[in-house]
Parts: C-alpha cells; sequence; structure tokens
C-alpha cells in the first residue's frame, strides 16, 4: 500500500524567494511535501504558483537571485545549503530532473548522443564510445525516429517534441531514485504522450523509480498519478489521493482547475473575405549530415508541396506530430527559411523579397514562438522585450508612449503591468509565453502566426488566452494561423483545420467537419488519442 512504503524525499516549511528591483518577490511559501519510495506524485497548479520552483529550489537550480530556506531531506541527507560537489553526486544520477524548456537545457554545439552521455559517463565511467549503445536505447525507448541517425543530430536539427523526448531519455540515463518531470509532455503530440507515460510507468516498475510529475494537464495527471498537491500562490491548498481530489475535491480553487477547458466555436469569415496570405506549393529541403564531422550530406524534405489561403478574419488551425512540418511551414509562410514556391501577402507578390524589402511587411506579420524562454533575450527586461519593434517600426514615439503601450499590452494578455520592469527568468513557463504574446500585439499586426501559444499554460489561462486572442481578432480583423498539437484548444479556436504529416497536407476543411467526421485514418487516430477518456 502507498501509505506504507518508505518515505524517501521530505519537505519541510520550504521557502524560495527571489530579489527583484521591486521587492522580494515569495514564490514558495513554506510548504510541505513528501514523496514516497515507487510512487506517482502529481504537483499541480497555475502558472506562478510556485510547482517548478519548488523543485528548481530543492535540486539547487535557482537563478543568481533565487534563494531557498526550510529543509529537503533525501533519505535522510539534507540537500538545502549541501556544498555543490555533494549534491552533483545526488542530482543527476538519484534525482534527475526532466526541464520545461528542452532548447535551452540542451547543448547547441553537441550533438544528442554526445549529451546523453554526458552523465552515463560522469557517474558511471567508462568511455563515450561505450555509452553510446546505452543511448541507443534509450532513443529507441523515448520514440525516437531512426536512433542510429539521430544520435548524432545537433538539438536544432529536432522538433521541438523531438528535442523533449532526448531531455527524458538524459534523465532516464542513470536510472533515477527520482525523477522529476516538469512538463514532460508539453511539447510532444496526442500519439506520443501515452507512448511517453507508458514508457515511464514501466521504468517505474522495474526500478522502484519515484516520479514527481508537475503538469497543468489535469487528464494526465488522472491516468498517471497515484497522489496530487495542488499549489496557488506558492502555497498547497490541498492535497489527496487522484481519486480523492477528481471525485471529490474540497477546495474552491481545486474545482476551479477541474473544471476549465478551451470552449466556444469560432465562425469562419465571409466567403468574399479577401486573402491576406497565401503560399503556394510550398516546399522547404534542409541539408543534412557532411561538413566537419564526416557525415554523408544529404537533405531531408520538411515541407512538401503545401498550399494554404488565409483569409481576413480567419483563423487556420495546423495540426500534425512533431516533425510533420507544421512549425517549419509557418515560417516558410513567413518568409523566415529558405523556401520554394509562390507567396502573396494582400495583393504583393513576395515570393522573391529577401531580408530588406521583407522588413517593412515584418509589423504586419507576426510570430509567437513555441518556446518563449529561448525567445526572450535574458539581459532584457520585460518592457524592453515587448517595445524592441517599437523602435524599429515607430521609432517616432517617446518614451513615455512606448511605455503606455507595454502597460496597455500586458493588461491584455493577463499580466501586471508591474511586471515590465522584471527579466524573462523571474517568471513562469506560462507568464513566459504571455509576454510573447504581448510583444507581438504590441505592434498592431494583420497576420499572427501562432506557433503552440497554449503549449505552456494551464487550462484555466488557455481559455482566457483563447479569449483574448478573439477579442483582438474581432477588434482589428486578425488573422490567424494557429499551429498545435493540443486538439481542443484548436477546436475553440479556429475555424479551419489542416492536419500535417510528414511535410503534406493529409486531410483539410472547416473544423467541425474535421472533428466530427475526419476521413483520413491518420486523422482519426489524433482524435482518437486526443479525446479518449
Amino acid at each position: 500500500m502507498e501509505e506504507n512504503k518508505e518515505t524517501i524525499l521530505s519537505v519541510k516549511n520550504l521557502k524560495v524567494s527571489f530579489s527583484t528591483p521591486d521587492g522580494t518577490v515569495e514564490a514558495v511559501k513554506g510548504i510541505d511535501l513528501d514523496v514516497k519510495a515507487g510512487e506517482t506524485i502529481a504537483v499541480v497548479g497555475e502558472s506562478g504558483s510556485g510547482k517548478s520552483q519548488t523543485m528548481m529550489g530543492i535540486m539547487g537550480l535557482l537563478a543568481a537571485n533565487g534563494a531557498v530556506e526550510g529543509s529537503a531531506r533525501y533519505r535522510g541527507q539534507e540537500l538545502v545549503g549541501l556544498p555543490l560537489d555533494s549534491l552533483n553526486k545526488v542530482r543527476g544520477a538519484r534525482i534527475t530532473m526532466i526541464f520545461q524548456e528542452p532548447m535551452t537545457s540542451l547543448d547547441p554545439l553537441y550533438t544528442i548522443g554526445r549529451q546523453i552521455a554526458e552523465p552515463i559517463v560522469h557517474h558511471r565511467g567508462g568511455s563515450f564510445k561505450e555509452a553510446r549503445v546505452r543511448v541507443l536505447e534509450l532513443l529507441e525507448l523515448v520514440g525516437i525516429p531512426e536512433p542510429g541517425r539521430r544520435i548524432d543530430s545537433y538539438p536544432h536539427e529536432l522538433s521541438g517534441g523531438q528535442r523533449q523526448r532526448v531531455m527524458i531519455a538524459m534523465a532516464l540515463a542513470n536510472d533515477p531514485d527520482i525523477l522529476i518531470a516538469d512538463e514532460p509532455t508539453t511539447a510532444l503530440d496526442v500519439t506520443i504522450q501515452a507512448q511517453i507515460l507508458d514508457l515511464l510507468n514501466s521504468l517505474q516498475a522495474r526500478f522502484g523509480m519515484a516520479v514527481v510529475l508537475i503538469t497543468h494537464d489535469l487528464g494526465i495527471v488522472r491516468h498517471f498519478a497515484s497522489r496530487v498537491v495542488v499549489m496557488r500562490r506558492g502555497e498547497v491548498v490541498e492535497t489527496g489521493t487522484t481519486a480523492d481530489i477528481f471525485e471529490r475535491p474540497q477546495a474552491d480553487y481545486t474545482r476551479m482547475l477541474l473544471a476549465a477547458e478551451p470552449s466556444g466555436h469560432k465562425p469562419a469569415p465571409a466567403d468574399n473575405a479577401p486573402i491576406i496570405l497565401e503560399g503556394r506549393n510550398v516546399a522547404v529541403d534542409y541539408a543534412t549530415g557532411g561538413g566537419l564531422f564526416g557525415r554523408s550530406a544529404g537533405t531531408f524534405r520538411a515541407v512538401d508541396g503545401v498550399s494554404i489561403r488565409l483569409r481576413q478574419g480567419q483563423t487556420i488551425g495546423i495540426v500534425g506530430e512533431s516533425g510533420s512540418g507544421k512549425s517549419t511551414l509557418g515560417r516558410a509562410l513567413l518568409r523566415l527559411v529558405p523556401s520554394s514556391g509562390r507567396y502573396n501577402f494582400e495583393t504583393t507578390d513576395i515570393s522573391d523579397f529577401g531580408r530588406a524589402a521583407m522588413r517593412p511587411l515584418r509589423r504586419e506579420l507576426q510570430l509567437v514562438f513555441q518556446d518563449p524562454y529561448g525567445s526572450l533575450s535574458p539581459r532584457q527586461t520585460v518592457g524592453e522585450i515587448i517595445t524592441e519593434g517599437l523602435y524599429v517600426h515607430e521609432p517616432q514615439l517617446s518614451r513615455a508612449a512606448r511605455d503606455k503601450r507595454a502597460i496597455e499590452a500586458l493588461r491584455e494578455v493577463g499580466l501586471d503591468p508591474a511586471a515590465r520592469n522584471r527579466y524573462p527568468h523571474e517568471f513562469s513557463g506560462g507568464q513566459r509565453q504571455r509576454i510573447a504574446i504581448a510583444r507581438a500585439i504590441i505592434l498592431k499586426p494583420k497576420v499572427v502566426i501562432l506557433d503552440e501559444p497554449t503549449s505552456a499554460l494551464d487550462r484555466s489561462v488557455q481559455g482566457q488566452v483563447i479569449d483574448l486572442l478573439r477579442d483582438l481578432q474581432n477588434k482589428n480583423g486578425l488573422s490567424y494561423i494557429f499551429i498545435s498539437h493540443d486538439l481542443s484548444v484548436i477546436k475553440a479556436m479556429s475555424d479551419y483545420v489542416v492536419v500535417m504529416k510528414d511535410g503534406k497536407i493529409v486531410e483539410e476543411g472547416e473544423t467541425e467537419a474535421i472533428f466530427e467526421a475526419p476521413r483520413e485514418t491518420y486523422t482519426q487516430a489524433l482524435m482518437s488519442a486526443a479525446f479518449t477518456a
């Protein structure tokens, strides 16, 4: 029974705070938490609730302006205040962590095989060549296609979901006692999520590993966790078995979380609405191999002959598994990657526009990136980040006018205007995503391509962001291309859906038709994986 299992991590009165120009921010306010051997405990709550900072504090991974107090004892050994050399013998071997933003955690200068092998060699000894067999096994376990080829790939050559799987492989490399999984399926499409969770389950059963799951996806919690801790504003508001939390929640906040789900229906624009952005027969090829490392040179076709037409006021949802070409298509439409095909923005043929010719159009064509942490400069304040485009496109604005626009943009995305004086690392993943949206909308563009804009947001905030994007669209006649693997969000946000696989469109049509009566086997599999209770 769970209650009879040994407690291997005991957290008492843990506090995490950050020193900021506006004073001390208390991220975690004295919480207690126990983790038992072999159990799966989920820590849930909205962005900014302190979920991730609790674990970062325990692991000694806080930013330079962060401080941790209290106690966190792993098998009797105090981790808070432990010297770095002693702490390094625990983290990466006995306690490991899957981080929320894989691109910022992976070194762009080393192959993924080398990086997965690093903790194996460090903690177990041996050579990188000897570790290669274990690395190949891990890549196969986490669902990386063609592991024999991908082992020598660099992070930028993988999709967001594939990079997340590399992080999972790295965390599992030394068969840890406790695995802390911070949003482990955020970047994964629905068909892969179940495989990853099944993998963690099997490893847990094999090695008796405990899993601490930090997530805002309550569907995953229901199927994967045995016990749940609900956090809000740095405090624990409720804890209990998964069955009790889902069937008999005691706190009003818990009930609100359970009730939150993207909803609504996006009406299609008029048939005679003008076409604002069009790509015809779009193709994108990437070079693979060659160069200094002696691999065979070749090309990989990421987008293969795709045509898409976006009307004013329309939202086209693009769905598909990781590596299907969704994000690459979005960047090609904005002329951000080399590609072939014909492109039009409004009535202008931009097919042959170079960087200089495209620059005046950039304020009209905005992109919200999938990885908000990697796209936000750590050296700039939030105010500087979101007003950066105004210096280029509205240089006549005074400092006071720019500050006023920053305040308006932050309020529109649901953030305190005082946040403009803080830095990105002081915010949760979901808050950083909202900062990225503010940076795009401050220029009042005509087209916004949103690449997984809600992937880091909890359900209660997703609805707010969807409502915000709808309001902006209705007010300004905006057009969106909404790229996501979250089909419930696509259904609520889009009036037209494009389904992609292996760089091609396999099915497209009005949202209701795609969701209610998908024709293609691949689309049917996506729908089944997303909406199976």
